[in-house]
């Protein structure tokens, strides 16, 4: 095994580059929860030379080490097994049970939004593919007449690959192509269909046409309805589509709203419930693992420049895969994500190029005899991000005997590449074509970097065929990761030039097209709901990777999107992060 930090740290003969506490210049800041680029000095212990280097001021974590530690949950498998596998059984029958084809897609759907279905997904593939079978098998239905439970069906359907064709919608079309004003009295219906407008793939124009009529009629719903309950979940599906939300996060409120309804049964209730408190335990005992690995790590306090964000980290982790079994894989991924928020921090905030430069060259190398030459700062982060992922390779190895060093050395590289070559355009100041920059920044972003690791934590048996596969880097990582860029670029940019970053995507496509800035932003928009076709191909054509993975790229899409909806939910600590972190990792839902 490679030597220890601690061991490692002891020989080596460090040079101090350690943020001054004083800062010498502030700039003002558009927001007041992330405080202003400042200057930082600092001094050589060999030399008299100093460095001035810049910092964001980030907020300091805001959730503690003992704080983490103390967290604890009345609901537990001991305390809570035996009521939920008699719930589930109770689910089953139900699922048996029901033969009319809409209630059998109502209970799915009620299962899947209230953070159920991963425990009865054989049962529903079994329904959803007799369902397929029958009114699909080569042929389009022409003689659909309720469009709320066609729409249903198309989206149910299409989330599980099902290649439903589009045409389907066309019973309720008119000679002229039209949508029938008829169906403009039916606001569940319209509402049914506009979430499932947003599973199509490129080139589906009659469900972009869906998508643009379903948009302006609940539009037009909402100023003149009085019915507060409907009006809230028009407006929610307005703000962002369904299929684009953030899971767990999502679950959390169709809970509660579940509960209001008339119709709620009281048995999925009860289930939901419990399984998402005991879901939320896992979550709690993964984080205090992690926690203290990151403060054996000593990332978080030593290098004050840069942002502490283990919780936040977590919690894109939890977005991600929230299912307990996954849990080495969210711990995984946690490690890689606070790893890389520090070492953007890095290239974006604090080294100097040359320095960056000789960074990127040792993980190239990945070699720890490299180190001698970099500052102390650097020293740390390049040991613990070695004997990390070293370790977590020796896991792989020592579980299913393959050694995949070489993927994992090729990502980070990667990255780092990407991160360098946006610090030379910064010190060079060079603004980038959006082509150009756009083609380095879904990189950049992490996206690949998370989802190669987690990959190789979930996929067994691996293959020298997978790991190859992985190192080009498939178009579900690619489309993940792209949405992940734009949604951070179009809430976080105007922030990030403040203190000394590149520019994003938003300001390459002003610069290089003189559009306005609200042109452009609806210009990154409509990329995102572009690349989302593009997501949604892999899943209808059937990737090569599995099922899971595919979902898990498509979440992390998902997670993304959430955490930027507000502004920057990761770098701002303390506003709907904060909230998101109490709902879905700390409080639990109280049964009633």
């Amino acid at each position: 095994m490679e030597l220890s930090l601690a061991a490692s740290l002891a020989n080596c003969n460090f040079t101090r580059l350690l943020p001054s506490k004083t800062s010498i210049s502030l700039v003002a800041s558009r927001r007041a929860s992330i405080r202003p680029a400042v200057l930082c000095m600092a001094i050589s212990e060999t030399s008299t030379e100093s460095v001035v280097r810049r910092s964001a001021n980030f907020q300091p974590a805001i959730w503690h080490y003992d704080f983490i530690q103390s967290l604890r949950s009345d609901y537990t498998e001991e305390s809570c097994s035996q009521r939920i596998d008699k719930l589930k059984g109770e689910v089953r029958m139900m699922l048996q049970k029901a033969v009319d084809p809409l209630e059998r897609l109502e209970l799915i759907d009620v299962l899947q939004r209230l953070g159920l279905s991963y425990h009865f997904d054989e049962e529903i593939q079994k329904i959803l593919e007799s369902i397929y079978d029958a009114n699909y098998g080569g042929k389009i239905p022409s003689n659909k007449e309720n469009i709320y439970a066609t729409a249903l069906e198309f989206r149910l359907l299409r989330q599980l690959g099902y290649g439903v064709p589009q045409e389907i919608f066309n019973s309720f079309r008119n000679e002229q192509g039209n949508f029938k004003a008829s169906l403009c009295d039916d606001i569940k219906g319209i509402l049914c269909l506009y979430e499932a407008s947003f599973l199509l793939v490129e080139g589906e124009t009659i469900l972009e046409e869906t998508r643009d009529f379903t948009t302006k009629q609940l539009k037009e719903y909402i100023k003149q309805s009085t019915d507060e309950n409907l009006t809230d979940l028009v407006s929610h599906a307005l703000e962002v589509p369904l299929h684009w939300r953030m899971l767990r996060l999502e679950t959390r409120r169709f809970i509660d709203v579940y509960r209001s309804r008339e119709d709620a049964n009281p048995i999925l209730l009860e289930l939901a419930t419990l399984d998402f408190n005991l879901v939320q335990t896992s979550h709690q005992e993964d984080v205090k693992e992690i926690s203290r690995w990151w403060k054996n790590t000593g990332l978080g306090e030593k290098l004050s420049f840069a942002r502490d964000r283990l919780m936040e980290s977590f919690l894109w982790s939890a977005g991600v895969m929230f299912q307990p079994q996954y849990g080495y894989s969210r711990r995984i991924f946690t490690k890689i994500f606070a790893l890389i928020t520090i070492l953007d921090d890095v290239y974006d905030v604090y080294g100097t190029l040359d320095e960056l430069e000789l960074f990127t060259n040792a993980i190239e190398r990945w070699d720890t005899n490299t180190i001698d030459q970099l500052p102390y700062y650097m020293k740390i982060c390049f040991l613990t991000l070695h004997n990390s992922i070293n370790e977590i390779a020796y896991d792989i190895l020592r579980e299913r005997g393959v050694n995949v060093i070489p993927s994992l050395r090729k990502v980070w590289t990667d990255l780092c590449r990407s991160f360098l070559l946006e610090a030379t355009w910064y010190h060079k100041k060079h603004t980038p074509t959006f082509e150009e920059y756009l083609q380095n920044a879904w990189v950049s972003v992490l996206g690949p970097s998370v989802l190669v690791h987690v990959y190789l934590s979930i996929t067994n048996p691996i293959t020298e065929e997978t790991t190859r596969f992985l190192e080009e880097y498939p178009n579900i990582i690619r489309w993940s990761s792209t949405i992940f860029r734009l949604a951070n670029d179009l809430e976080t940019s105007e922030d990030e030039i403040e203190r000394g970053d590149v520019s994003k995507s938003l300001q390459c496509y002003m610069h290089e097209t003189g559009k306005s800035q609200e042109e452009s932003r609806k210009y990154i928009s409509s990329l995102i709901e572009t690349t989302w076709k593009k997501m949604n191909k892999e899943r209808a054509v059937g990737s090569s990777l599995f099922q899971t993975y595919v979902e898990i790229g498509i979440n992390l899409a998902r997670t993304a999107q959430c955490m930027y909806q507000h502004g920057d939910g990761l770098s701002v600590s303390d506003r709907e992060t904060k909230d998101r972190i109490q709902s879905v990792l700390i409080n639990p839902i109280p049964l009633r």
